[in-house]
């Protein structure tokens, strides 16, 4: 279940009850993010919805097993208020059997990310998501844990202290929702232990590519989630990318027409890794979370030296928590790699315009102590 992000996020699950029956998560409730910030979701499962067929190579997984990442789940969401509406169509599309064709090309046109709505797919419509890639995280968390048919209920809130970075909304927009959530199929997934090195690595790229295209379209919170997304992945690569530097065999597959065989030089990986901590970094300024945005700047600097990016980065996040000294640090370090560079000039002038500030302000104290 998705509850936590590398560096950003601190909000581990909350278990409201475990029932001590085969199924361990009746209640629960976690943090998810959406494009508005974080919300708070309580769910409980109500048992058992409407089955559907997925046909073709891919075959339907059993009932007893959950979807796992890259699993393509058939799912509707509505809101409790539109729910006994769609009871009477219900039937309608009761036996409804999808080709696997059908459902890929379904997810291949994905339902657009809005800033102005916490549930990030059709409500009311049948759909399909791909788990693991955060199209929605708070119906991700949700399915993470359900059987195919099986139905659960949630109540979702704004955690109030959370900063809100999107334009704000009227007090209305902010009231708790109450919606269902149904997984009709679902094709198999992998764990992370299951796959392949190429595999997760196409992942990664995946998910850095998404944190742009979000990050560039205003949805802050949802490009932090993708590049910690590619993160989490990326570390479970790190032993793998050890043994195959010691070998000498960093090109070893890339001759294979296969992407999932596929994997990053060393100084790819290296590269890569450092550019996700650095975007990251900027999430967290954005997000007004100084001292996270300064330990992943400061990480993506260790990984990447010459990288102007993330220097500039832990300059800022260091004024914001008013270490200047270590601004000024950061600063003449993003000057030896880009002599004259304005923003570093522009930046050390401003600090030595605050310790001035200061110094007089501390000058003016003692001044009085001793009158």
């Amino acid at each position: 279940m998705h509850t936590e992000m590398d560096g950003w996020m601190d909000h581990p699950l909350e278990t409201l009850h475990i029932n001590n029956g085969h199924d361990a998560d009746d209640v629960a409730s976690w943090v998810s993010v959406c494009p508005r910030g974080l919300w708070k979701v309580q769910k409980k499962r109500t048992g058992e919805g409407s089955q559907q067929t997925v046909s073709g190579d891919d075959a339907l997984c059993s009932s007893s097993y959950f979807p796992w990442l890259g699993s393509l789940c058939r799912i509707r969401v509505q809101l409790k208020a539109d729910v006994d509406e769609a009871k009477s169509l219900e039937s309608e599309k009761e036996n409804e059997i999808l080709s696997i064709t059908e459902v890929i090309e379904e997810v291949t046109t994905a339902f657009p990310r809005c800033q102005d709505t916490v549930l990030q797919v059709p409500l009311g419509d049948w759909t399909t998501l791909r788990l693991g890639e955060g199209q929605c995280d708070i119906t991700e968390a949700c399915v993470e844990r359900m059987k195919a048919g099986e139905k659960c209920e949630i109540l979702i809130s704004l955690v109030g202290n959370g900063p809100d970075v999107s334009v704000p909304h009227p007090a209305e927009d902010n009231l708790p929702l109450f919606a269902t959530v149904e997984l009709k199929s679902f094709t198999p997934g992998k764990e992370s232990w299951e796959m392949c090195p190429g595999e997760k690595w196409e992942w990664v790229k995946s998910h850095k590519e998404r944190g742009g295209v979000r990050f560039r379209s205003g949805d802050v919170w949802g490009a932090a989630d993708s590049y910690s997304r590619a993160l989490k992945l990326l570390i479970t690569l790190c032993g793998h990318m050890r043994d195959v530097t010691k070998k000498g065999l960093e090109q070893e597959d890339t001759n294979s027409g296969d992407k999932t065989q596929q994997l990053p030089s060393a100084n790819e990986f290296k590269t890569t890794k450092a550019e996700l901590h650095s975007n990251l970094s900027l999430c967290q300024l954005k997000l007004n979370q100084p001292e996270r945005a300064k330990a992943s700047a400061a990480k993506a600097t260790e990984l990447e030296p010459a990288g102007a990016k993330a220097w500039y980065r832990l300059g800022q996040a260091c004024q914001m928590v008013n270490e200047l000294e270590e601004a000024r640090q950061a600063f003449k370090k993003l000057l030896e790699i880009q002599p004259e560079s304005p923003a570093a000039l522009k930046a050390l002038k401003n600090i030595a315009s605050r310790e001035k500030e200061t110094n007089a302000q501390l000058g003016l104290r003692l001044s009085k102590m001793f009158s």
